[in-house]
């Protein structure tokens, strides 16, 4: 190195330039932070199908609306050839933005660039732009791709991931927090977006595991892939962990901006509103042949979504996992809710453990950023069965109940078909505090079916009878005439009116309208102890 090329000779010959000059180099300077370092790594990232993490930014964002934020920052660490590596951003890109015109926070780990590993310079820029996004009361989406902790950067690095964690757990329920998971995210970097409320996978490309496939093969024996062990359909249809998996990065992350347009910024806000042309009385016809009045017959639910919502557009959360519940995000009148609705066409739409955690989880979102909630009822019951007791559906189910008990914001329940058992009382009815309750003519609650009731009460008379048969149908009939005729819950106060299914969406929209003003308070206390 020459006098001429120090940094010393550079700095002194600054310090005659123009202001001119000085913005010249400060382009050339920030052009190399967003093309990186090398050219070829761009072709690579390329080469997988993945985007950069501008090119990422980009498509998130609405035009020309993002701000960076310390796009110059590098590293200071030392050692295993890092003092004569310090790339610009460190590989994290961080800033905010807007998605249709409303202010969103984003960090998008650049993989070129230490391959997305996490230092302690790339977490500090994390930790601000967590920050931020809470003291600003926005929405915060982070943009993963990254091999986990910079290994030569040692426990500088692992404790950066720590604070991600605590501002994820501060942030919970004050902000939205959403994960896109575009690249690997193994070891203590699951964690982040474990604790952050939707995630979104693209298929192939994206992993998630906290021990890798060599690990799980060194210590059980198993060989799997990286995708057979964290790919996105896995976690889509198995283990629940990401709520969305997509087949390119594009669509996936339109959808993150149709999603975000159904969110409140913030916990001290509503979700905002849009205007529809479906008129709020509408009436629902359809409804009258779409579910069956045999309640043995399965159905589509929804099928009945489409019907009530505006424009019949929904977003489903979770759709492939624990598929005998649907719940979704929707708009009716232009307000938005949250719908919880048994599924019949899975499993008769019975309480498992699964259907349990996902409607649970999703009353508990909806709960803390006063979004609505409608719940669909059409349910035979909890799932019988040695598995589901022994892996603990009483603490499982528990969850369900605890979230709805617990959520103040307006709640409205809609009886299709059948409602029995502890599964009608979980899934919001009056006596756990739903503000309004309706059914459908051809209602049956009831403690359980009129069959196995019969059985229950009957036994020893019809096993005495001379024809059983004739006996066990007559007793069926009298319970059912008894305690299952469509308005035994009515005339008890326990179903606030009996409603024509073609009135549904009218009464829906209605209700949520009278109860938009709608202010509980829960006891002081630090916090509760939901079931875990």
């Amino acid at each position: 190195m020459t006098a001429e090329t120090t940094p010393a000779a550079r700095d002194e010959r600054r310090a005659d330039w123009t202001l001119r000059e000085r913005l010249e180099e400060l382009a050339l300077i920030k052009d190399e932070a967003r093309a990186g370092t090398d050219p070829a790594a761009t072709e690579r990232q390329h080469a997988r199908g993945k985007l950069t993490a501008h090119e990422r930014i980009e498509l998130l964002l609405d035009p020309g609306s993002f701000h960076e934020v310390e796009p110059l920052r590098r590293h200071r660490a030392s050692g295993f050839g890092l003092e004569d590596k310090k790339p610009y951003t460190d590989g994290v890109v961080t800033g905010w933005g807007t998605v249709h015109g409303r202010t969103v926070c984003v960090y998008a780990h650049d993989f070129r660039i230490f391959g997305g590993a996490l230092g302690e310079a790339h977490a500090a820029k994390i930790h601000k732009i967590m920050e931020k996004a809470l003291s600003a009361g926005v929405p915060l989406v982070s943009l993963n791709d990254g091999a986990g902790a910079r290994i030569q950067e040692g426990v500088s690095a692992l404790a950066g991931y720590g604070t991600i964690f605590r501002h994820n757990t501060r942030a919970s329920g004050v902000i939205p927090q959403i994960s896109v998971m575009l690249g690997p995210c193994a070891g203590g970097a699951a964690y982040s977006p474990a604790l952050t409320d939707f995630v979104f996978m693209v298929r192939d490309t994206a992993q998630m595991f906290i021990t890798g496939p060599d690990v799980v093969q060194a210590v059980t024996g198993e060989q799997m892939s990286h995708n057979g062990l964290g790919g996105a359909d896995v976690h889509a249809t198995m283990s629940g962990v990401a709520h969305f998996a997509y087949d390119d990065e594009q669509s996936c992350l339109q959808d993150v901006r149709y999603l975000l347009s159904l969110l409140p910024s913030n916990n001290r806000e509503l979700p905002p509103a849009a205007p529809s042309a479906d008129l709020a009385d509408r009436r629902t016809g359809a409804l009258l042949d779409i579910v069956p009045d045999d309640p043995s017959r399965v159905y589509d639910i929804r099928h009945v979504i489409g019907e009530i919502v505006d424009d019949g557009e929904f977003f489903e959360v979770h759709p492939a996992w624990a598929g005998n519940v649907v719940c979704a995000l929707a708009r009716l009148g232009g307000e938005v809710a949250g719908i919880v609705a048994n599924q019949p066409s899975v499993q008769a739409g019975v309480l498992d453990i699964k259907a349990s955690e996902k409607a649970a989880r999703f009353v508990q979102f909806c709960d803390a950023f006063n979004i609505p909630l409608v719940t669909l009822v059409d349910v035979p019951g909890f799932l019988p069965g040695v598995d589901q007791e022994h892996n603990g559906i009483i603490r499982h189910g528990a969850k369900l109940l605890y979230a709805y008990c617990n959520a103040t914001v307006p709640r409205i329940s809609v009886v299709l078909r059948k409602a029995y058992g502890g599964a009608w009382i979980v899934m919001d009815s009056c006596s756990i505090g739903a503000d309004l309750t309706f059914a459908w003519p051809g209602n049956e609650i009831a403690v359980m079916g009129a069959e196995g009731a019969a059985n229950v009460i009957f036994r020893r008379e019809i096993a005495a009878a001379e024809d059983p048969a004739v006996v066990r149908r007559q007793k069926i009939q009298d319970y059912r005439t008894q305690l299952m005729h469509p308005y035994y819950a009515a005339e008890r106060g326990l179903v606030d009116d009996i409603i024509d299914p073609r009135d549904t969406r009218a009464v829906l929209v209605d209700s949520l309208a009278m109860l938009r003003s709608k202010h509980a308070d829960l006891p002081s206390r630090k916090h509760g102890n939901p079931p875990q």
